[in-house]
């Protein structure tokens, strides 16, 4: 399964791709304001940092034409840009326009199997279902990736499913035991797939055992 990081955090990113396990990323207008950045250079910035992956920049239009306008824009911006799109009608539209072309859209806020089938159907490369909002409304969210995974796989859609609205370490280990093809995950998440208490006792006691060993060689 391959890791993006949810985020426009430079340094984050940054860190991630240090440890060797950042496969691409994904950002939205929330997420770039949180930086107090202006939208296009924070993009442009993520794009060079990851030259040869795919980075998730979205569209604030919601008729068809202002957003195939935009995702036109942004394609422009770098060769690695992939266009996020809401699952809406308009939207459909318009990926259904700038696939055609050779854009590579994401489509997001996805919240059904019937949203994630249509929007394969309408050539999006990405489908991003969001587990992490459907849980907060009393839904299982990763429900939603076990359906989506089959009928992936039952006709060959050219789509993979990025497992978005990643609250926990648990949602990316299921997305991963499901067979999703990417989970999007935020800094202080993938943070926390390094802890375990063991882990941290193991370490104390090989360190411990090692100084005693130091102090008696003299």
């Amino acid at each position: 399964m391959k890791f993006f990081i949810d985020t426009a955090n430079i340094d984050q990113i940054r860190e991630v791709a240090s440890w060797g396990i950042v496969d691409g990323v994904t950002t939205n207008p929330t997420l770039v304001a949180r930086e107090g950045k202006a939208f296009e250079p924070t993009i442009k910035e993520i794009c060079a940092l990851l030259p040869d992956k795919p980075i998730s920049a979205e569209v604030v239009s919601v008729d068809a034409e202002g957003i195939i306008r935009e995702a036109r824009e942004l394609a422009q911006w770098a060769p690695n840009v992939v266009v996020k799109i809401p699952f809406i009608k308009e939207g459909m539209k318009a990926l259904h326009v700038v696939a055609q072309e050779g854009i590579r859209v994401n489509c997001t806020l996805i919240f059904s199997a019937a949203a994630g089938l249509i929007a394969a159907k309408a050539g999006a490369a990405f489908i991003s279902p969001f587990v992490g909002r459907l849980d907060d409304i009393g839904h299982d969210g990763m429900e939603l990736v076990r359906q989506l995974v089959p009928i992936m796989d039952n006709y060959d859609f050219d789509t993979e499913i990025i497992v978005a609205s990643v609250r926990t370490p648990a949602h990316v280990i299921e997305a991963a035991m499901l067979g999703a093809d990417i989970a999007t995950v935020p800094f202080d998440v993938l943070d926390k797939l390094f802890n375990h208490p063991m882990r941290d006792l193991g370490l104390a006691n090989f360190l411990k055992d090692w100084e005693k060993y130091r102090a008696a060689q003299g």
